[in-house]
């Protein structure tokens, strides 16, 4: 974030505005909120965080720049809400629980393309370069009524690197321990209406041991990212975005080759003044070849997507209403009984502003070919206590259909799954001023039928928690004041199945984050302290997994208008730690320390 003064740009297809963070030349009593930044997940058009009436976390570019990470779970460690578990470092498989769901329930975009296994149900977090990121949005709390049925824990979404008026390029290359090796190279601009943005990425490195006594385990990663969008006398829009990752993953017992991939095409039309249309149609590609001690597999799945929103405003009132089809499909050596599914949906908001006070609803209706009829839907409130104080208050239902994983896969799946059904509140208030802001939220999800992996019935398999409940609290505060940029977050969870009073498996109670930096003219200094609480392995919680905190640290300069080197330390104090045990027991091991030095020239 900066002290720049407002510029239009352009998310997810719609127009909107970042305002400025402050200016140090107005008076923090007398100023409206404005540490406030533009956000379109949660609503699915331009609004500010507070008017969303969500809990939001913005990871804005000046943020990734500082932080320069190698791996996207780098960006997401520590955030409220987010609880991340991953088998060891660099590439090695990751799971992200949003609130306490699983992690097929928190949905991920890029540039509004949903990118996911069609198999797992879940993305492949672990494989999305952050480098190819512009932007992240966060949104805590169920999307379903927006997103799907897959939206229970909330969704995630990354913005590419958008066009620049004018031309640019970069190039990057950049070296550390473990032999690890990174290379970038983009380039963007504006020709006339036309605008467009390439870049490409490289990061290889042989790892570390992802096991006590293991050998280093390798993690390479080709990636290359593609838009071009036009824009038209009428004020409309046409676009197409490419983003592909590549390369090869190493794990005990064996290796991965995979590739992940998205294309999506979306036109943005004003039919009236009162009226704008947007058309998106996407597809998204999870493929995976891998070599274990069980054999050799591969597992290629595919989402198709169409989705039709239509945004009217009426006075201060805005109205979206628009339908969605989804499409799976799998093609795997492994037997599925089932190979495709389809899921029809239409959705309709109103977003009603009544000066001080607005309310959001939100409805939704899925037809899915494997489970029938399902609708969600959503309310919430928000009021301006006064100019800089605001609140909320919010009621969603969710559904999730069981994965074909879950459901199919020999030997592991269970064919008597239920979807998971849940209703969530949520209360929240929140302060923006000149230099800082704060949020604070509580909230509660009852769920029936929560889908866990757990042993039971002398198998390790999914099955249907009857009834579990989630409760948690969240807090964040930033701060930019004289050169200083704070960001900070935490968060207390306690997911429980209802029957045995224990905690749900592989949940932390607690995630915290603490990140700090300083400007001294070119040369900037930052550090991050973060860390998660203990969980447990199991579903009768005997096999306890200590929490851990780590430090980091980092530096910029800033040589001239051309040339910038960073300098990143991950986890200074070595700190050994797991947030996953193998299934024999032992344990999945960090990296340690970390270090990465990267040169960067811009044209």
């Amino acid at each position: 974030m900066g002290f720049s003064k407002t510029m239009p740009v352009l998310l997810s297809g719609l127009p909107v505005v970042f305002l400025p963070v402050c200016s140090a030349l107005a008076d923090e009593g007398n100023m409206a909120p404005e540490l406030d930044p533009i956000v379109v997940t949660a609503t699915l058009g331009p609004k500010t965080r507070g008017e969303s009436d969500s809990s939001v976390t913005v990871i804005d570019s000046e943020a990734i720049e500082r932080l320069q990470p190698q791996t996207f779970d780098e960006l997401l460690v520590g955030q409220p809400g987010l609880d991340i578990v991953s088998n060891g470092s660099f590439g090695k498989n990751t799971s992200v629980y949003t609130r306490g769901t699983g992690s097929e329930s928190t949905v991920f975009l890029v540039d509004g393309v949903r990118l996911r296994s069609a198999t797992s149900g879940g993305a492949a977090w672990q494989y999305f370069p952050p480098q190819m990121l512009e932007r992240v949005e966060i949104v805590r709390g169920s999307r379903s009524n927006l997103y799907g049925a897959d939206a229970v824990g909330g969704v995630v979404q990354g913005f590419t690197h958008s066009a620049p008026t004018g031309r640019k390029g970069w190039v990057q290359a950049g070296g550390g321990n473990f032999n690890t090796q990174e290379y970038q190279a983009g380039a963007a601009g504006t020709e006339g209406r036309m605008k467009y943005s390439f870049s490409a990425n490289h990061l290889e490195t042989d790892g570390t041991a992802i096991v006590e006594g293991g050998e280093d385990k390798s993690f390479r990663n080709s990636s290359a990212l593609g838009s071009v969008a036009h824009q038209f006398d009428s004020g409309g829009e046409a676009g197409m975005v490419f983003m592909r990752s590549q390369g090869n993953s190493e794990f005990e017992g064996g290796d991965t080759d995979f590739a992940i991939q998205t294309v999506g095409f979306r036109l943005d039309t004003p039919v009236s003044n009162y009226w704008r249309s947007r058309i998106l149609l996407a597809e998204s590609r999870d493929e995976s070849d891998n070599r274990d001690t069980f054999g050799d597999s591969t597992f290629d799945t595919r989402t198709r997507s169409a989705r039709w929103e239509n945004q009217l405003s009426g006075g201060r009132h805005e109205y979206i209403v628009g339908g969605e089809l989804l499409v799976d499909e799998v093609e795997s050596t492994t037997d599925f009984d089932e190979t495709s599914r389809t899921n029809a949906a239409i959705f309709g908001q109103a977003l009603l502003n009544f000066g001080p006070t607005d309310f959001q609803l939100s409805l939704r209706a899925d037809d899915n070919e494997a489970f029938g009829r399902e609708e969600t839907g959503a309310a919430a409130m928000g009021i301006d206590l006064d100019r800089n104080h605001r609140a909320r208050v919010s009621y969603s239902t969710s559904f999730r259909a069981p994965t074909f994983n879950d459901l199919y896969f020999p030997g592991f799946g269970n064919a008597d799954l239920q979807p998971e059904t849940a209703g969530s509140v949520e209360l929240g208030v929140g302060g923006n001023y000149a230099h800082w802001f704060w949020d604070a939220a509580i909230y509660q999800t009852d769920a029936d039928d929560l889908i866990v992996f757990t042993l039971q019935d002398g198998r390790f398999a999914p099955f249907n928690v009857d009834e579990a409940r989630i409760r948690g609290i969240e807090l964040s505060a930033g701060l930019e004041l004289d050169e200083w940029i704070l960001q900070a977050g935490a968060s207390v969870t306690d997911p429980r199945n209802r029957e045995t009073d224990n905690r749900i498996r592989r949940r932390s109670a607690q995630q915290f984050r603490v990140d700090v930096d300083r400007a001294f003219g070119q040369v900037s200094v930052g550090t991050t302290v973060k860390g998660q609480g203990y969980r447990y392995d199991d579903a009768d919680n005997d096999e306890r997994i200590a929490g851990f905190a780590t430090w980091d640290l980092r530096a910029k300069w800033q040589i001239d208008s051309h040339w910038t080197t960073n300098i990143t330390v991950d986890n200074v104090l070595d700190r050994e730690y797991t947030t996953a045990l193998r299934v024999d027991g032992s344990e999945y091991i960090s990296a340690g320390r970390t270090a990465m030095l990267t040169i960067r020239y811009d044209i």
